[in-house]
């Protein structure tokens, strides 16, 4: 894998905002760009990272390996991730994960056959009072998701995609 222009300037810009001998404190943030460009972080992509910030591919790595913000592998268009922590178990976490996985057709973890969805637990997503939430791209909120939340939902993105198909 090698960057492109548009992405070496990107790291750049991240980089620039520490001290010279600080480069590896902009990893999150360079992992964050492959991940926009690529929809998921690869092993080479994680080579080339440590490369560019002059640090051992394995720390890129257990970063990588540490936050679930990161996709180790591709992943559907829309991310799905439902928390499952005891106080979201407890307001029916588990229940709207197995639903979905459910209605999908899908494992834990799993990816939609028409490559749409990805369905899978995640950690807490520190909104316990709302449970059950899910988070979708690892951008937007969704609190109080029902079953029939969750089926209004697929609904919905299926629709804007089925329409999205025809104007394109």
């Amino acid at each position: 894998m090698t960057l492109s222009d548009v992405t070496k300037a990107r790291f750049d810009k991240e980089v620039a905002k520490y001290p010279k001998e600080q480069a590896q404190s902009a990893v999150m943030a360079c992992l964050s760009i492959v991940q926009q460009e690529q929809g998921w972080v690869s092993p080479e992509s994680e080579a080339v990272i440590a490369e560019y910030l002059g640090m051992p591919a394995i720390a890129v790595h257990e970063v990588t390996t540490f936050y679930n913000m990161y996709n180790q592998q591709p992943v559907g268009k829309y991310k799905l991730n439902v928390c499952t922590n005891l106080p979201c178990q407890l307001r029916n976490g588990q229940v709207a994960l197995e639903h979905l996985c459910k209605t999908l057709n899908v494992e834990d973890g799993g990816t939609t056959a028409d490559g749409l969805f990805t369905v899978a637990k995640c950690e807490c997503l520190g909104a316990c009072a709302d449970a059950p939430v899910m988070l979708v791209n690892d951008r937007q909120m969704l609190s109080y998701m029902s079953q029939q939340k969750l089926d209004e939902m697929i609904a919905l993105i299926r629709s804007e995609e089925a329409n999205a198909g025809k104007a394109a």
